[in-house]
């Protein structure tokens, strides 16, 4: 399709529906190990892979700082004026450079420190033992995860999102059935768990590099010119999508440390299992924020106001349909959830839905929130895109966590959340509203 001539709905539902699938089976990973894990093991399986969690997210987060960073500065090249592919391809090859780099440093710590790590990020007794069982198998995958999610940036803006959808629907069916077979069927339990997920990000790896033998491809790796400072640009666009997942993380310890010195281990279960809500929550936000970015990036480059308007306009929409859904599941099902993620005990089912019902209020501004920050990067506003990342991902929200209880109870933790997504949206209203003002026409 042609960013700069096809008709706006057309391009941005077809993104969305390929985006929507991406990001929605790359979360099943996390959440049918979780599922899987706690059916097995009990709230105590549960809490483990709460623990886990932040690792997914520096691993996550890694692959889309150089693949995001990369590919809004390869569309907006591209879009700018004709006959500029060799230099949009210094910043493909600078990115491929960049995430070697990183994934090796990564893969380098996790396999060496994962000890200290998982105590790091709240793991104590029994979790720990089971949270080093799911990661052993998954040291060895480390650098997949993070390869999957730069080359599934480029492939979007390379105009290929059926088979960026494809590849990870590869591994996320094996991911879900390789699950049971080990968990279950092998009684492998925890390391069974992360063993068909080691697996399935090498299946999502061997569907993406088909991409490279097909006729679409316009990627090619080339000797870029002053790769540092391409890198530099990259690192600075790419950061507040970059600093959401690593966020999560940091999030995800200061909630598990302070729930354990509040509530105890029932309440990290119930933790847990949001975590994963969550998850899904905020891919829901990948998704419109993926499919809009490469019609941004390129009708930015273009000078082409009007058309970013329209594609603005079915972006919001999408993320308010979106935080409507999920704040109302949580509200109206939050048991339901329990049950699909762990084999729950009475406790745990008699707390769980006050929990879901304060936390999933921040459901509801999430999306927008999230897709503000690939909005201010496709319009090179990465100034505004790290101020929404920094502050709904950890300084507000850091502030409450550790704030609320201590001054109005152990239970208003549950609603740091919904208060920094509140204070994050009359940020990111009066920033868009000041930046779509000054598109050309």
């Amino acid at each position: 399709m042609d960013f700069l001539n096809s008709k706006i709905k057309t391009i941005y539902f077809r993104y969305l529906a390929a985006s929507f699938g991406s990001t929605l089976i790359s979360s099943i990973y996390a959440v049918v190990d979780m599922a899987m894990v706690g059916q097995y093991h009990g709230p105590d399986g549960s809490a483990a892979l709460a623990v886990v969690a932040p690792i997914w997210n520096i691993i996550y987060s890694i692959g889309l700082l150089m693949g995001i960073g990369g590919s809004v500065l390869f569309s907006m090249i591209r879009g700018s004026a004709q006959g500029r592919e060799r230099e949009s391809n210094e910043y493909f090859t600078a990115s491929v450079i960049g995430s070697a780099v990183l994934a090796s440093s990564i893969w380098v710590l996790i396999a060496l420190f994962d000890e200290p790590l998982l105590v790091a990020f709240g793991a104590g007794d029994h979790t720990l033992e089971l949270a080093r069982a799911y990661v052993a198998p998954i040291k060895f995958a480390v650098p997949l995860f993070l390869l999957n999610q730069m080359l599934s940036a480029y492939l979007r803006n390379d105009k290929n999102p059926g088979l960026a959808t494809a590849a990870v629907l590869a591994g996320g069916i094996f991911n879900i059935f390789g699950d049971y077979f080990f968990v279950f069927v092998c009684d492998m339990g925890a390391y069974g768990a992360g063993l068909a997920t080691a697996v399935g990000s090498a299946i999502t790896f061997a569907v993406l590099l088909a991409h490279f033998f097909t006729k679409k491809n316009t990627l090619r790796l080339v000797r870029p010119a002053r790769l540092g400072d391409k890198l530099r640009r990259i690192c600075v666009t790419g950061f507040s999508t970059f600093f959401i997942d690593v966020a999560m993380g940091i999030l995800t310890i200061l909630f598990n440390r302070q729930i354990m010195k509040y509530l105890g281990t029932n309440a990290l279960a119930v933790y847990g299992v949001i975590v994963n809500i969550s998850t899904f929550v905020q891919c829901c936000a990948y998704s419109v924020g993926q499919a809009a970015q490469p019609i941004l990036s390129t009708n930015f480059g273009a000078g082409l106001g009007g058309r970013i308007r329209e594609t603005l306009k079915y972006a919001l929409g999408t993320a308010a349909v979106f935080g409507l859904i999920w704040t109302g599941l949580a509200m109206a099902v939050p048991n339901g959830f329990i049950r699909i993620f762990m084999a729950p005990t009475e406790e745990v089912l008699a707390i769980a839905p006050a929990i879901f019902r304060m936390y999933g209020i921040s459901f509801l501004l999430l999306p927008a929130n999230v897709f503000s920050t690939y909005y201010f990067q496709a319009l090179m506003e990465p100034g505004a895109a790290f101020v929404v990342s920094v502050g709904r991902g950890l300084a507000v929200s850091g502030i409450f966590i550790y704030l609320l209880p201590q001054l109005f109870g152990a239970d208003a933790i549950w609603l740091a959340m919904p208060l920094t997504e509140a204070l994050t949206a009359v940020y990111v209203v009066r920033e868009t509203v000041k930046y779509t003002r000054r598109l050309p026409a």
